[in-house]
């Protein structure tokens, strides 16, 4: 799996769009999976910190508890309607490894502006990043996975 700065160093003009798109909006949208294998949707923040993104969820939520059962996660950024302006959307899929080292989640929640240590902590490794945006009369994917580089697909 790769950590966020690994497709910075790979494709900085590729990463940095993703990073531009999901910093448009605060709140994005992660999908983990239920115990019976059904997708769960919830809402969540992420923060950029060192080499990695990271993610958090309330002490026991379901998300939280999804995600130590089965570390599987797409992560979509914000959704904004597209116009003129519109610059595409990212997503992002991988594993989330839970960190439980306190000095760790402490320099986390000071980022976020959160003091309360008793929650769970996830960084993200991503196996693939999609940006999708329209060039033109053409709408335009590029993929990133793990082991296989970027591509790009367009359709018109």
């Amino acid at each position: 799996m790769a950590s966020w700065t690994g497709i910075v160093e790979a494709h900085p003009d590729f990463a940095g769009r993703g990073r531009e798109l999901f910093d448009v909006h605060k709140h994005k949208t992660l999908a983990t999976l239920r115990r019976d294998g059904s997708p769960r949707i919830s809402g969540t923040e992420i923060s950029f910190v060192g080499d990695d993104i990271w993610f958090g969820g309330m002490w026991m939520s379901q998300k939280a508890r999804d995600l130590r059962r089965d570390a599987r996660f797409a992560l979509h950024g914000p959704t904004v309607e597209p116009d003129d302006k519109w610059k595409g959307d990212v997503k992002i899929a991988g594993t989330a490894e839970e960190v439980e080292d306190d000095e760790v989640k402490r320099k986390i929640a000071e980022g976020s502006g959160t003091g309360d240590m008793r929650y769970h902590l996830f960084r993200a490794d991503i196996s693939e990043m999609v940006i999708t945006s329209v060039a033109g009369n053409e709408l335009q994917i590029e993929v990133w996975k793990q082991g296989k580089g970027l591509s790009v697909v367009r359709r018109t």
